[in-house]
């Protein structure tokens, strides 16, 4: 069995709406109501990937509260159009799974919003090793998953390429996990998507 199986994808903004008009521009479809992150300062929206998998456009809620602590996915610095950030990887035994991961893939905070309860492994500076492009790890606590509460948008990912100098040794540790390669080169995310307006790449 493996350990690590692709969560979600993320979308950086710096603000909810240019994101949600991004993706949705893009991809040619509409985004699903998501929530608030009261712990981070956080907000986002969702759209269905298929079963077990989702993309989210998240960025810092400006009605939200000061977390204390960097915000994940490095979204205090975030600038720039939206953009693809970062990838999560879910597995059955974080603990574990962090053990595996690269060092300072972060510490477990726990979650929750409405019923949907999990754990999640968050850097203490918002910045995940390997420039930011190494997964975060989740683990969803009980049977309650946000893609299985997603309309369906008729979207699937096809591909999730991890560009980096040393992707190489990423693969080492995640190289098994479905429906993603490595690619040694300049740092970068590239997801390939079949839209009701064909295909699509986002990065």
């Amino acid at each position: 069995m493996r350990m690590f199986e692709l969560d979600h994808l993320a979308v950086s903004a710096a603000s909810l709406a240019d994101g949600v008009a991004f993706v949705e521009a893009a991809l040619g479809v509409t985004l699903a109501p998501g929530g608030v992150h009261e712990a981070m300062g956080t907000h986002n929206r969702l759209l269905s990937l298929g079963p077990g998998l989702y993309l989210e456009v998240i960025a810092v809620d400006p009605a939200g509260r000061d977390p204390g602590r960097p915000r994940w996915f490095d979204l205090d610095r975030f600038e720039g159009p939206p953009r693809l950030t970062n990838w999560i990887l879910r597995c059955d035994d974080l603990a574990a799974g962090l053990a595996r991961a690269p060092r300072g893939t972060g510490e477990i905070m726990a979650l929750r919003r409405g019923d949907l309860a999990w754990r999640m492994a968050v850097p203490a500076r918002g910045v995940l090793p390997f420039d930011d492009l190494a997964p975060a790890l989740i683990q969803w606590e009980g049977a309650a998953h946000p893609a299985a509460r997603l309309p369906e948008a008729g979207c699937r990912l096809e591909g999730l390429e991890v560009r980096h100098p040393r992707a190489s040794a990423l693969a080492e540790v995640f190289g098994d996990v479905a429906g993603v390669s490595f690619t040694d080169g300049p740092a970068g995310l590239r997801a390939r998507f079949a839209t009701p307006k064909g295909r699509v790449v986002l990065d």
